[in-house]
C-alpha cells in the first residue's frame, strides 16, 4: 500500500467525469487554490497578506510568515495531486490534515462557530470529510487491485 510507479502515473480514466468519484476528487483539488491563493497580496512576488501573516500567529504559528508558506504550498500540492489523480490517497490525507488544521486555527482565533457565512468551520470540515472519504475508497481500490495481482493471497483472504 506503499507508494508505487502506478501512483505517479497520470491515467485517463482518472478524468472521466461520468464517473462521481473523479469529480468530487477534482472538486476536492480545485478547492485547495482559492485557498491557496487567498494568502498572498501579490502572487507574482509571492507576497502575503498581512492579515493573513496575522491569523496563523494568533493561532499560535510563530513564525507567521513561514507557517503561511507551508499552508499555501501544501494547498497548491495537495490541490494538483487531486486534480491530477496522483497519489491520491496520499495527497486525500493530506487535504485533510490541511483542512483539519484551519478548523483548529479558527477555533483557537474565533472560538466555537459552525456557519461559514459567520467566519465558522463548517466547510473546512466538510471538506475535511470529503477528502477522508476520497482517501478510503483510494486505499480500497489500491487493496482490491493488489489483492487481485496476487491470486493466491487473495484466496488465502477469501477462506
Amino acid at each position: 500500500m506503499f507508494l508505487t510507479r502506478d501512483d505517479f502515473r497520470l491515467k485517463t480514466e482518472n478524468f472521466d467525469l461520468t464517473q462521481g468519484g473523479n469529480l468530487v476528487r477534482i472538486a476536492a483539488g480545485a478547492f485547495m487554490f482559492p485557498h491557496m491563493l487567498g494568502k498572498f497580496a501579490d502572487l507574482s512576488t509571492l507576497t502575503l497578506k498581512a492579515p493573513t501573516v496575522a491569523f496563523f500567529e494568533k493561532a499560535g504559528m510563530v513564525p507567521g510568515a513561514f507557517w503561511t508558506y507551508l499552508a499555501a504550498g501544501s494547498e497548491l500540492l495537495a490541490g494538483v495531486f487531486l486534480v491530477l489523480g496522483l497519489c491520491t490517497r496520499y495527497a486525500a490525507l493530506g487535504a485533510a490534515a490541511i483542512l483539519g488544521l484551519a478548523v483548529y486555527a479558527l477555533q483557537v482565533v474565533k472560538g466555537f462557530g459552525w456557519t461559514w457565512n459567520t467566519g465558522g468551520y463548517e466547510y473546512p470540515v466538510f471538506w475535511a470529510i470529503v477528502c477522508l472519504a476520497i482517501a478510503m475508497e483510494e486505499f480500497k481500490r489500491v487493496n482490491a487491485a493488489s489483492a487481485s495481482s496476487y491470486p493466491l493471497h487473495a484466496t488465502k483472504l477469501a477462506l
